[in-house]
């Protein structure tokens, strides 16, 4: 089942489509806190802080776009509250977690390098995905003239996914090869997320 299709099919109904962005906002979060994790104790650039501090906009931004829809419900990501949570909680930590092992094995590197590659290739990973993901869902809202709207979510991402390629770029003159793998485990864990959130929605 294709994404559109199955945004569509989610959006078409209040509950499930408030479902869908509580889910949606609790994976901005953990992305959120995801790139704290990834953070030097000292070295912490101006780009990661705003990263950061975007990622948590968004997931205050969905969470709000929430109230649109159902009077009330949601207040939290609790399991009753998400779209397939099992699947939805531990997207970010499996491709973490496969990259940093790629990281290790493929590139050989340790300690703190280790973390700092993964938010590199994880972040872009994400950033390409969010860069598909969101236009697909707009579209669907301005079609369906919904009241929720995520257009200032789209402008970001699209500079988050800028500013990824160039720290890329600075760190590997190779970066398009490991970005690749990068981009590969994660388009096989949102394949399975993606057939999940109509299969638990059913």
């Amino acid at each position: 089942m294709n994404t559109a299709h199955t945004i569509a099919t989610l959006v078409a109904n209040p509950e499930s489509h408030a479902r869908f962005l509580n889910t949606l906002s609790f994976m901005e979060n953990s992305g959120a806190r995801k790139i704290s994790k990834f953070e030097h104790k000292k070295e912490v650039s101006l780009i990661i802080l705003k990263h950061a501090a975007e990622e948590h906009r968004h997931a205050y931004y969905l969470k709000k776009q929430i109230s649109k829809l159902v009077p009330s419900g949601f207040e939290t990501y609790d399991d009753s509250f998400l779209i397939n949570p099992r699947s939805s909680r531990f997207y970010l930590d499996v491709l973490d977690l496969r990259v940093s092992q790629y990281a290790k094995k493929k590139l050989g590197l340790t300690g703190y390098d280790v973390k700092w590659a993964a938010y590199l290739l994880v972040t872009y990973a994400i950033e390409l995905r969010a860069d598909e993901l969101y236009p697909i869902y707009q579209q669907i809202l301005t079609d369906t003239k919904s009241k929720v709207q995520v257009k200032s979510i789209i402008v970001e991402e699209e500079g988050h996914l800028e500013e990824m390629i160039s720290q890329l770029k600075a760190t590997w003159p190779d970066w398009e090869q490991h970005a690749a793998v990068a981009v590969q485990i994660e388009t096989e864990l949102y394949q399975d997320w993606v057939s999940s959130l109509v299969d638990t929605n059913a």
